[in-house]
C-alpha cells in the first residue's frame, strides 16, 4: 500500500468520526427552541388592574421617577470617580 493511499483512508475515518461525534453532541443536548411561554400556551397572564384599562402616569410621578433616576445617576458617576 501506498502512503498517500494510508492517509486518504485515515482522512476519510476521520471525517466519519467526527461526523458521528457531531450526530452524539447534538442528541445529548436537550432541544429548546427560545426563551419564555411557549406559542399556543394556554397559561394567561393576568390583567395588571382590575377594570382592564391601562394604568397612565402622571407627569408629576414621571418628574419624580425622572429626578429619582438622575440623583442614581450621580451617586453612580461619583462612586465610579473615587475608584
Amino acid at each position: 500500500m501506498e502512503v498517500t493511499q494510508i492517509i486518504a483512508e485515515i482522512d476519510a475515518q476521520i471525517l466519519k468520526l467526527q461526523q458521528a461525534r457531531a450526530l452524539l453532541a447534538d442528541a445529548s443536548q436537550p432541544k429548546r427552541s427560545g426563551r419564555g411561554r411557549p406559542k399556543g400556551s394556554t397559561n394567561v397572564a393576568k390583567k395588571a388592574t382590575s377594570n382592564g384599562r391601562k394604568r397612565k402616569l402622571t407627569p408629576e410621578g414621571r418628574k419624580r421617577i425622572a429626578d429619582a433616576m438622575k440623583k442614581r445617576w450621580a451617586e453612580r458617576r461619583k462612586q465610579n470617580s473615587a475608584k
